[in-house]
């Protein structure tokens, strides 16, 4: 016999119809304005919410900026594996889980490079900081799984090649010599670094 999961209370329901306000409010405005000319007033204002209620989901615009990348990279990072799936030659695999996140980061390329800022930076207890050190950690994890898939190289060298991939990853975005290149530059920069890790 199944358990039916309870129905979701009004309270909750509230809760998640305001967090949903401010994600849509804040990702609007700092696509269009970008995270350091948009005010945690504005912000409130567009979700119809008052500044107070707002510090309680996020108590800066760095976590509402988290709140909002977040799920962009978590969903970047689903497109990237699912490529990865389908592509048979190794190094080409690997860039298949990188593209989608350069393109998420090159969206609004102040928001993203101040996202990688906050993720390093932040602090790794605060939710919003967790996540996207989460995200991280996955990518680098769905970058080792494509490095071990012929069974062949350690799981330790897998592991630690994946970790120096993902670095190379957010120190060529977040790189301010590199604020004007385009999507398929990083790419090919970070595929340059990669042949000269990986053998053959």
């Amino acid at each position: 016999m199944s358990v039916a999961s309870a129905p979701v209370g009004r309270r909750e329901r509230n809760k998640q119809e305001k967090l949903d306000r401010i994600m849509a409010a804040a990702s609007e405005l700092f696509a269009a304005h970008g995270v350091e000319d948009v005010t945690t007033q504005q912000i409130a204002d567009k979700a119809d919410i008052g500044a107070g209620t707002l510090f309680l989901y996020a108590k800066t615009k760095g976590e509402l900026l988290l709140l909002v990348q977040n799920a962009h990279y978590a969903e970047a990072l689903e497109r990237g594996r699912a490529d990865a799936a389908a592509t048979a030659d190794v190094r080409d695999a690997v860039l298949a889980i990188v593209r989608p996140v350069v393109e998420c980061n090159r969206v609004q390329i102040d928001n993203g490079r101040t996202y990688l800022r906050e993720m390093a930076f932040g602090d790794p207890t605060e939710p919003r900081h967790r996540e996207a050190l989460t995200i991280a950690f996955e990518t680098e994890a769905a970058i080792a799984a494509v490095l071990g898939r012929d069974g062949t190289t350690d799981a330790t060298r897998t592991a630690t090649i994946a970790r120096i991939v993902s670095a190379v990853m957010f120190v060529t975005m977040a790189a301010s010599t590199n604020i004007g290149l385009s999507v398929d530059e990083i790419v090919d920069d970070i595929r340059t670094q990669l042949d000269a890790m990986l053998p053959g």
